[in-house]
């Protein structure tokens, strides 16, 4: 009787060897993922995000001011020294305007794209975001400075020689593509922040 029980503790203890590495490696496991959910999910990734969001918002609300504002003040000398042809001198307004637009569609574009459930939404998709959102509020600005100090000089004189209209509209145009390209590399980035795979088994 003895001898049996002997034997039973003894596999028991065999077992109990056995499967406590097992458990300690599950263990180590789950904390080792833990940690990576941690370090490449922070809270702070939805910061970056929307702060993307609100740069490529205001920087470009920014330009756009500045280059109706200042086409503007030309407009109004237009206003007083040919006031027939002050509808076609408000091009440099109207251009400077759209820039915002830019702004608010790479906004409005990141924040649906900003997740909110748990271990969703990495560093790696913040900084995208961010990113996304510097480029394009940035290059809108750079297109509104450009926008408001060529509208201005370019429309007084507009009012005193017919033939630099073309021109004007032509350098409005350059102007205003370089708040083109800034859009177009947000949403390439944006795009590249969407297709980032699950980090640490994360869904």
């Amino acid at each position: 009787m003895v001898g049996h029980m002997q034997f039973a503790v003894s596999r028991l203890l065999g077992v109990a060897a056995s499967i406590c590495p097992l458990v300690a490696m599950g263990v180590w496991a789950a904390t080792r993922q833990e940690a990576c959910l941690a370090r490449m999910y922070p809270q702070s990734a939805g910061f970056y995000g929307a702060l993307g969001a609100a740069v490529a918002l205001v920087f470009a609300n920014l330009g756009s001011a500045y280059g109706a504002a200042k086409a503007g003040v030309g407009v109004a000398h237009l206003g007083l020294s040919a006031p027939e042809k002050i509808m076609r001198g408000i091009v440099p307004v109207v251009m400077a305007g759209i820039l915002g637009i830019y702004g608010l569609i790479v906004a409005v574009i990141i924040n649906n794209n900003i997740k909110t459930e748990p271990f969703s939404y990495s560093t790696f998709s913040g900084t995208l975001h961010l990113g996304a959102g510097l480029a394009a509020g940035l290059a809108a600005l750079a297109a509104g400075l450009s926008i408001g100090v060529v509208g201005d000089t370019a429309v007084r004189a507009y009012g005193k020689q017919d033939q630099v209209f073309v021109a004007m509209v032509l350098m409005l145009i350059f102007s205003e593509a370089l708040g083109l390209y800034g859009l177009i590399i947000a949403l390439l980035m944006n795009n590249q922040a969407n297709r980032y795979g699950a980090l640490c088994g994360a869904g």
